[in-house]
């Protein structure tokens, strides 16, 4: 497993497990895939936290508190700061208790 400031130095192959803290609000934005919705979260573990970006039904599956791991994640840098998304194709995201 990796931690939270480990994965702000990562691009790919990242698996990281933590706790939700401040989930943001739901919202629907047009990306090239289409419309969908999207929401950002802060992942927390012992070592930091970094904001976690939550795709389409992503955005349901977890609340405050939820401890969640991803799995096959990778990070993308957004106005300067750097997000954790879960892989497309082979990502995971398991919430694994709240």
């Amino acid at each position: 497993m990796t931690t939270c400031e480990e994965a702000k130095q990562m691009r790919s192959g990242i698996n990281v497990q933590g706790k939700i803290e401040r989930k943001g609000e739901v919202r629907t934005v047009n990306t090239k895939f289409g419309e969908t919705k999207v929401c950002d979260a802060y992942l927390a573990d012992e070592s930091g936290s970094i904001k976690l970006t939550l795709w389409a039904d992503d955005t349901e599956k977890v609340k405050d508190g939820d401890t969640v791991s991803i799995e096959g994640g990778y990070t993308t840098t957004f106005r300067n700061e750097i997000q954790l998304n879960k892989g497309r194709k082979d990502g995971k995201l398991e919430v694994t208790s709240g």
